[in-house]
């Protein structure tokens, strides 16, 4: 590591290279007959408008999109047209969507110091998000965005209720998730070692024993999972205009 970055990280300040980990391999098994990632979204793609925002951002240096192995060279060619010049690669994904995010951190520039992983389903992320996301990341080596959870939420078995968590400190997650590059590397590799299923990549970083500071995230950087989400996101986008 330079001495600029490491003064830079003592300081709190962004390292000099983060890499954005584009997932977009899944199936959109929820969407009715629609890839939620190529549907026509305010002019473009959900796909496009997610890397726009990640091309946008000043503190990303390098964009590798995760996808699935028969649009790689569709989702290639559709990003450079939109302008996407952060973009390094685009490769295929794996089976889960933790295999994906190793995918893409293999594949990482040796510059890597943090990756922020991004959903590709999550189009509407501000930019706010993002910087706070990776600047919390660059202090603690481990940061995600999050909202409170509003509705009260029940753990039940076989439709009885069993519990019923403090809502005060439940929190929403959201992407960017961002990490100190080799840490999120080590997380995944015990991860993996132990046979321990991961959601998302604040549980391999929690198996490791990371701490994840959560910083403020957005109602509206929702996940497109379902008809009725896009349909959401298409109304949030139009009160933009």
């Amino acid at each position: 590591m330079s001495f600029s970055n490491t003064v830079a990280r003592l300081l709190g300040k962004a390292p000099e290279y983060c890499t954005a980990i584009l997932v977009a391999a899944g199936s959109s098994t929820r969407m009715a007959g629609q890839d939620k990632l190529l549907s026509s979204f305010g002019g473009m793609t959900v796909l496009e408008r997610s890397a726009l925002a990640l091309e946008q951002n000043e503190l990303i240096k390098e964009i590798i999109v995760v996808t699935r192995e028969e649009l790689l060279e569709k989702v290639s060619l559709l990003l450079k047209a939109r302008g996407i010049e952060k973009l390094t690669m685009v490769i295929p994904g794996g089976k889960t969507r933790a295999e994906s995010v190793e995918a893409g951190l293999d594949h990482a520039s040796k510059k890597t110091r943090l990756v922020a992983i991004h959903d590709a389903a999550r189009p509407l992320v501000s930019q706010r998000v993002i910087t706070e996301a990776i600047r919390k990341a660059a202090q603690t080596k481990a940061a995600a965005p999050a909202i409170p959870v509003k509705d009260t939420i029940k753990v039940a078995q076989q439709h009885i209720v069993m519990d019923t968590p403090d809502r005060s400190r439940l929190f929403a997650v959201q992407t960017p998730q961002v990490f100190d590059f080799d840490l999120l590397r080590a997380a995944y590799m015990k991860a993996n070692a132990d046979k321990i299923p991961l959601t998302d990549d604040c549980s391999a970083a929690e198996h490791l024993g990371l701490n994840v500071f959560l910083t403020q995230g957005d109602e509206r950087n929702l996940k497109i999972t379902t008809p009725m989400d896009l349909r959401i996101a298409k109304l949030l986008l139009e009160e933009e205009a």
